[in-house]
């Protein structure tokens, strides 16, 4: 016997219901960082701008802040938070032991480890390319200069990869110093170990200006050899610790769309306008089907602030490092940032 379609209609509610119960069901992660009341994140630790203790051991950084809005969200409370440095080699097994619940590091996303490490990415929060740091001494001027260079770079990174694929492509010979440690790396490209130092850009950025003794005696080739989607990682299988990791980040790029900030959010709550009334809570419903406190966007913001605050006071015109946004400015003024829609 055929079903009516009011019938149908019935069905399709009962089962949608279903779903939205079962992602706002809780999963391990979700449950142990509940129970123990802090969310322990892997970061780099000694990256200027994305994550590393400043003159008074307090954890700054783009990536540092990513883990204390995921605290936001989880708690209502961004300082509880916990951080373990990792190396290159070390960070994927930190999370894949359980030894942290979330890798906020500057870790590339590539197909090989989309499919081969058990875990997941959780979205895009820097865009970056590989490029070449030189003393002016050097007297390059293009990364099509370096045949027969030495040079520094960190084994089990993309960058080695990409630095091998680089020149063999080119036809041109190196000589690599493969050392883990990034202050290492720092010490023997300023010693003159190497003639090149080669990571992210924005690594290269920060290590100029706040590592190196005499910043206007060094620059960075204008080549960028590669791509490199820097995002925030989870283990495979746990659902709603990765929603709650993905939409946090998504929360930052949404508030700045909407001209949100940490200045006037309170104001925000006051808005008509539907979406953001949605997204800040007042209207019900995100936080039920997050697994979240209705007010979970809201204290991101309040708390952390939204996308573009996070990048300018630590990598923007408002830090030492004074990049340009660029292809992580909003994709509202040509650049890639672009928050899922929050319906």
């Amino acid at each position: 016997m055929k079903k009516s379609f009011k019938g149908m209609l019935t069905a399709i509610g009962a089962v949608a219901g279903m779903a939205l119960a079962q992602n706002a069901a809780a999963g391990p992660t979700f449950d142990a960082v509940k129970a123990k009341g802090f969310v322990q994140c892997g970061v780099n630790g000694s990256v200027a701008g994305f994550s590393a203790p400043d003159s008074q051991g307090q954890w700054k950084g783009i990536d540092i802040d990513l883990c204390k809005a995921i605290a936001a969200a989880m708690f209502g409370d961004a300082s509880k938070v916990r951080f373990t440095p990792t190396t290159a080699q070390q960070r994927f097994v930190a999370l894949q032991s359980g030894e942290i619940d979330v890798l906020t590091r500057n870790a590339t996303q590539t197909l090989m480890r989309d499919v081969s490490l058990g875990l997941r990415e959780a979205g895009v929060n820097f865009y970056d390319g590989q490029g070449f740091l030189v003393s002016k001494k050097l007297g390059v001027k293009s990364a099509k200069e370096l045949g027969g260079a030495t040079i520094c770079v960190q084994p089990g990174t993309t960058t080695e990869l990409n630095l091998a694929d680089y020149f063999r492509k080119a036809g041109m010979t190196y000589k690599a110093v493969v050392i883990e440690k990034v202050d290492e790396n720092i010490a023997a490209f300023s010693s003159g170990r190497c003639d090149v130092y080669t990571t992210d850009a924005s690594q290269l950025a920060a290590i100029r200006v706040t590592a190196l003794s005499n910043p206007d005696d060094y620059i960075i080739l204008p080549e960028l050899i590669s791509k490199e989607p820097l995002g925030p990682m989870v283990r495979q299988g746990d659902e709603q610790w990765y929603q709650v990791v993905k939409w946090t980040l998504m929360a930052m790029k949404e508030a700045e769309e909407l001209g949100i900030t940490s200045q006037n959010v309170d104001q925000m709550l006051k808005s008509e306008d539907p979406g953001i009334k949605r997204f800040l809570g007042v209207t019900p419903g995100f936080g039920k089907g997050i697994g979240l406190d209705e007010k979970w966007a809201y204290e991101i913001v309040k708390q952390v602030g939204n996308y573009g605050e996070s990048f300018e006071r630590n990598v923007g015109k408002g830090s030492p490092i004074k990049l340009d946004r660029g292809l992580n400015d909003l994709w509202t003024r040509g650049g890639l940032m672009y928050a899922i829609p929050f319906r």
